[in-house]
């Protein structure tokens, strides 16, 4: 997929994955990565920075935890998050109706 198409959705992808639970950010993004029929393969280089951003504006908590002698950060969604997510939701089914609609072929009036 390509990347330039992720621009802008990132925070809302984050934050679906993170509603069903919290994850340590190499599982969010193997989640991304699962959820997306494989189509998704985003860096921990664009991963890392927009946790730490959303957690900073309160979308997300974290929290430190040592598993298998390795430690992790894991991320939790906030309640400001899941209503944020709603938010995101909301505005991408406008923005693809709304695209969708431009895009559809029309068959009355084309020559």
């Amino acid at each position: 997929m390509n990347p330039d198409a992720l621009r802008g959705h990132m925070d809302a992808l984050l934050l679906s994955v993170l509603e069903r639970e919290p994850l340590h950010g190499y599982a969010i993004i193997e989640a991304l990565q699962e959820r997306s029929g494989g189509a998704l393969n985003v860096p921990t280089g664009t991963v890392y920075p927009a946790l730490r951003r959303l957690e900073r504006i309160g979308y997300l908590s974290s929290e430190w935890a040592t598993v298998g002698g390795r430690k992790r950060r894991t991320y939790r969604l906030t309640e400001t998050g899941r209503r944020r997510l709603e938010g995101e939701r909301s505005a991408w089914r406008e923005f693809t109706n709304v695209i969708g609609s431009v895009l559809r072929a029309e068959t009355s009036g084309l020559t």
